[in-house]
């Protein structure tokens, strides 16, 4: 009986050669044969699944997207049933920047894809596509925290939300040693304190009420 092929996850080992070389040789090397090379297969094997260098690697974002998403699930599985919206935000913030082996991976894809997608319109438009979605679900739980007086109701949930991922910026940074890991969570941090002040000042108006309350 023939040996059955899983496709998909044929796909995903072309993706992740096809990491492997942006991460190891960078982007100029990205061309088919290379990737058929990392992934131990030949140029027409690889042709099978991807009839083009711009399907291979819209492929190979599609599934470094489904990485980070699955990643960030996992740190918010940690958090418990109804995790705070300051910690479900940075461990989104966290997942997205290249601070272990497997978010740098991810991280170098995102950035070759970004560049690709400046002078390809397909690449361009799916590129687009998916960081508006991700801000979508960001700004979503901005609102969300906002009307659940986590956040000051004076605060423009977009603007906000543009801000919190403004954070993500801190990748070049980190890659290229200009700022330590620690230094871009430090940031992240004393970023969320500030927006998430009003939080704050509820929790200890709470503690004091109670104080005031309880019987001496």
């Amino acid at each position: 009986m023939p040996k059955q092929v899983d496709h998909r996850r044929r796909r995903e080992t072309i993706a992740r050669a096809l990491w492997r070389v942006v991460e190891q040789r960078g982007v100029a090397q990205l061309t088919m044969r290379v990737v058929a090379q990392e992934a131990g297969m030949s140029l027409g094997q690889l042709q099978h699944y991807f009839a083009s260098r711009t399907a291979m690697l819209s492929f190979a974002m599609d599934f470094a997207s489904e990485q980070t998403s699955a990643r960030i699930g996992r740190g918010l599985g940690k958090l418990g049933d109804q995790p705070h919206p300051r910690d479900v935000l940075r461990v989104t913030l966290a997942e997205m920047l290249p601070l272990h082996a497997d978010a740098r991976a991810t991280s170098r894809m995102s950035a070759a894809y970004v560049l690709e997608a400046l002078h390809d319109d397909a690449v361009h438009e799916q590129a687009r596509h998916g960081l508006a979605q991700g801000r979508t679900l960001v700004e979503q739980l901005v609102r969300q925290a906002i009307a659940d007086g986590h956040i000051d109701t004076d605060r423009d949930p977009a603007t906000e939300t543009n801000l919190l991922l403004a954070l993500t910026g801190f990748a070049p940074l980190i890659e290229l040693d200009v700022i330590e890991p620690q230094d871009a969570l430090t940031a992240i941090d004393a970023h969320l304190g500030r927006l998430f002040r009003s939080d704050d000042r509820r929790r200890a108006h709470l503690r004091d009420s109670d104080d005031q309350e309880a019987p001496h």
